[in-house]
């Protein structure tokens, strides 16, 4: 009993990992509509009784209207993707898609700017970096080591 309620999330990650490469296909060769262009699906979390699936996305613009725009043209295109979802997957119940835009790259660059903004004032007030601020404090010198 303990081995198939194991098997269930793991056939899950399976399921949901084919949804992502399903459609990414679909989006970037059957899907026309102009609103949607260069999407890369970053994520899908699917619900443990496979009904709602929610596919995380990506732009190459991240510009607000880029994003509404892609937003609206893939909501649009739910359906038909759900139904070409349907003829490549088989299995019993086909999840309703909901898009969302993955904003954890942005938040990333706004992360890593923040660490070198840290980094750049932190060698601007360290002694050793920068003796002519501090005279007082001599550079280690690796000679003294000996």
């Amino acid at each position: 009993m303990a081995k198939h309620s194991k098997s269930i999330p793991q056939r899950g990650l399976r399921v949901a990992d084919q949804i992502q490469k399903d459609l990414s296909e679909l989006i970037a060769f059957e899907l026309k509509d102009p609103r949607v262009g260069m999407v890369t699906i970053s994520e899908v979390q699917l619900t443990p009784d496979y009904a709602h699936a929610k596919i995380y996305f990506t732009l190459l613009k991240d510009s607000a209207e880029d994003v509404r725009q892609t937003l609206e043209g893939l909501n649009k295109a739910s359906g038909y993707l759900r139904n070409m979802l349907g003829k490549r997957l088989h299995i019993h119940t086909l999840p309703s898609l909901h898009f969302l835009h993955d904003t954890s790259t942005v938040r990333g660059l706004a992360m890593s700017a923040l660490i070198d903004q840290a980094n750049a004032t932190r060698a601007k007030d360290d002694p050793e970096s920068n003796p002519e601020l501090h005279p007082d404090v001599q550079a280690a010198d690796p000679a003294d080591k000996e």
